[in-house]
């Protein structure tokens, strides 16, 4: 099944503001039970990271143009409100990398590459992350962070931990998703190709998307295709 574009831009669009909506509820829930059992603790940071890393991957496609292909000042207020949620990250600072990341990729100038010296996946990360997060960023999140804190805590009585559980961890696993699964195992070899998984098609199609939204396992066509969105990936697939 091949989705027109118009279609494709609506389907797009809903899920953009699904995974917002979802983002929002879910973090107030998950900060205002403050009797989980430790399972129900462990499922809502796994939630919650899978929905942060979809703010990201919603900013990314705007970069693209695909999120509201139609409409450009809509799909980059979208970009802009999408990256500013993950990590108040710059727009137009991740739109000028990524940009690098898609004419030179994995080899010297993509930022996402490592520095060629530094191989090992822990030393890649944090040359990975300081592309992305200037020191200017961080201390507006630092910022952010301590703000939104003490709201939540004064109208929600939500507990320092509960943030740190449900909006920071998040954060934290949601990075190294994107990176292990986005960027690292993707382009380790200094290839654009993933390896093909041992799956049944149903269970490929989900691992792919609850993995990094389909940019692991398909990320050769993202780059074949970059302005093609996220949930479009796995329709282009010879594989």
């Amino acid at each position: 099944m091949v989705l027109g574009k118009d279609v494709s831009e609506y389907v797009g669009l809903g899920l953009a503001i699904a995974i917002i909506a979802l983002w929002f509820s879910s973090g107030i829930f998950c900060i205002t039970q403050p009797d989980l059992s430790p399972w129900q603790i462990a499922i809502g940071i796994a939630i919650r990271t899978f929905l942060h890393t979809g703010l990201f991957i919603l900013a990314h496609d705007s970069m693209h143009g695909s999120l509201v292909p139609n409409s450009p000042p809509i799909n980059k207020f979208f970009g802009q409100f999408t990256v500013g949620l993950y990590a108040c990250l710059s727009y137009k600072r991740c739109a000028h990398q990524h940009q690098l990341h898609h004419l030179q990729p994995a080899q010297q100038g993509d930022p996402d590459f490592h520095d060629g010296i530094h191989t090992h996946p822990i030393h890649w990360y944090f040359h990975f992350l300081r592309h992305y997060f200037s020191l200017r960023q961080f201390s507006l999140f630092l910022g952010v962070v301590l703000s939104a804190t003490l709201i939540f805590h004064h109208f929600l009585n939500a507990t320092y931990l509960s943030l740190i559980t449900y909006f920071l961890l998040p954060l934290l696993f949601s990075s190294l998703q994107l990176f292990i699964f986005g960027t690292y195992l993707p382009h380790r070899q200094g290839t654009n190709t993933a390896k093909p998984t041992p799956l049944p098609h149903s269970l490929r199609y989900l691992w792919s998307l609850i993995s990094c939204y389909h940019f692991g396992l398909y990320h050769q066509e993202h780059h074949a295709s970059p302005y093609k969105p996220w949930f479009r990936l796995p329709l282009s697939s010879t594989s």
